[in-house]
C-alpha cells in the first residue's frame, strides 16, 4: 500500500505562485510514475502533470503547460508541483497520484493508469 499526503494549497490571487508538495509512504519513490490531478467544482476530475518514475520525462495539460513544474525527489520520497502565473480557472482540489505499474519512462495522463491517491489540497485563486 501507498499513501500520498499532499500540502501547500492556499489561496492566492491571480498571478500568483504556490507549490504543492505530495509525500509518498508505503513504496520506494523510484517505484513509482507520479501525477498531479485536480477537480474543480461541479466538473470531473482532470489531469496535470506526471512524472516518470526514472528518467525525468514528464507531461503536461495544455492548459498548465509553461506554467507549472512537476518534480520528484526520490531520497526524500517527495513529487512537487510548482505553480506560477496561476489564474482563477485553476481553482480546484489538486490530488497526487502513483503508478506502481508504470514502464520507467511513462509518465501517464490518464486517471485509469493511477492506483494511489491522496485526499487532495485545496488552491483558490482570486481575480
Amino acid at each position: 500500500q501507498v499513501q500520498l499526503a499532499e500540502s501547500g494549497g492556499g489561496l492566492v490571487q491571480a498571478g500568483g505562485s504556490l507549490r504543492l508538495s505530495c509525500a509518498a509512504s508505503g513504496r520506494t519513490l523510484s517505484r513509482l510514475a507520479m501525477g498531479w490531478f485536480r477537480q474543480a467544482s461541479g466538473k470531473e476530475r482532470e489531469f496535470v502533470a506526471a512524472i516518470s518514475r526514472i528518467g525525468g520525462s514528464t507531461n503536461y495539460a495544455d492548459s498548465v503547460n509553461g506554467r507549472f513544474t512537476i518534480s520528484r525527489d526520490n531520497a526524500k520520497n517527495t513529487v512537487d508541483l510548482q505553480m506560477n502565473s496561476l489564474k482563477p480557472e485553476d481553482t480546484a482540489i489538486y490530488y497526487c497520484a502513483a503508478d506502481e505499474n508504470a514502464i520507467a519512462f511513462s509518465a501517464p495522463t490518464r486517471i485509469s493508469a493511477y492506483d494511489y491517491w491522496g485526499q487532495g489540497t485545496q488552491v483558490t485563486v482570486s481575480s
